[in-house]
C-alpha cells in the first residue's frame, strides 16, 4: 500500500472513527431508504440515499487520507486479512457471546456473516491467485444472510436455505 502520510497518532485516530462512523451512517441511511420506500415515502427514501452517498464520499476521503488504499494486488490482500480475522477472531467470541445471553437474534445473524466471511476470503483468494487471468463471472448475493457466489445463485442457499429468489445478481 502507499506509505502513510505524515499524520499524528491522535489525527490517525480521528481518521480511522471518522471512517466507520461514515460508513455506518452509509448503511444505515440505504436501510432507512429501504423503510421509507416499504412506507410508501418515495422522496424521504431518496433523500436517505442522496446522504448516503454523501457519506460514502466523505469515507473515501478519510480512507485515501490515511494512505490505505493500495494497488489491487495489495488491496485484495487486505481484504483476505480482513474477512479472515473476521471468521476467525471478530465473529466466533460474538456467537459466543450471544448464545451465553440466549440472544438467538444476534446468535443468527453473527453465525450467518461468520460463514460468510469465509466464503468471501476464499472467493478474494481465487481472484488474487488468478488476478491476471480472471474470467467474467456474475456474483450472486442473498438478502438474507450475505451468502456470495459466482456463475449463478443455487437453488438453495447453503448457509441460511433460502430459495434462490433471495438472491440478487451484482452489477
Amino acid at each position: 500500500m502507499q506509505g502513510k502520510r505524515n499524520h499524528s497518532q491522535q489525527t490517525e485516530m480521528n481518521l480511522l472513527q471518522a471512517f466507520a462512523g461514515e460508513s455506518q451512517a452509509n448503511r444505515k441511511y440505504l436501510l432507512f431508504a429501504k423503510q421509507a420506500e416499504k412506507e410508501g415515502y418515495p422522496q424521504a427514501a431518496k433523500l436517505f440515499r442522496a446522504a448516503a452517498e454523501a457519506e460514502t464520499v466523505h469515507a473515501h476521503a478519510h480512507l485515501r487520507t490515511l494512505g490505505a488504499m493500495g494497488s489491487t494486488m495489495e488491496n485484495l490482500k487486505a481484504a483476505i486479512a480482513g474477512e479472515t480475522y473476521e471468521f476467525t477472531e471478530m465473529y466466533p467470541g460474538m456467537i459466543q457471546t450471544a448464545k451465553q445471553e440466549d440472544n438467538q437474534a444476534a446468535h443468527r445473524t453473527f453465525s450467518f456473516a461468520n460463514a460468510v466471511e469465509l466464503v468471501h476470503a476464499e472467493l478474494y483468494r481465487k481472484a488474487l491467485d488468478n488476478l491476471d487471468s480472471m474470467q467474467e463471472t456474475d456474483y450472486y448475493v442473498c438478502s438474507v444472510c450475505g451468502y456470495t457466489c459466482e456463475k449463478e445463485a443455487p437453488g438453495t442457499c447453503p448457509v441460511c436455505g433460502s430459495a434462490s429468489k433471495a438472491f440478487s445478481r451484482v452489477e
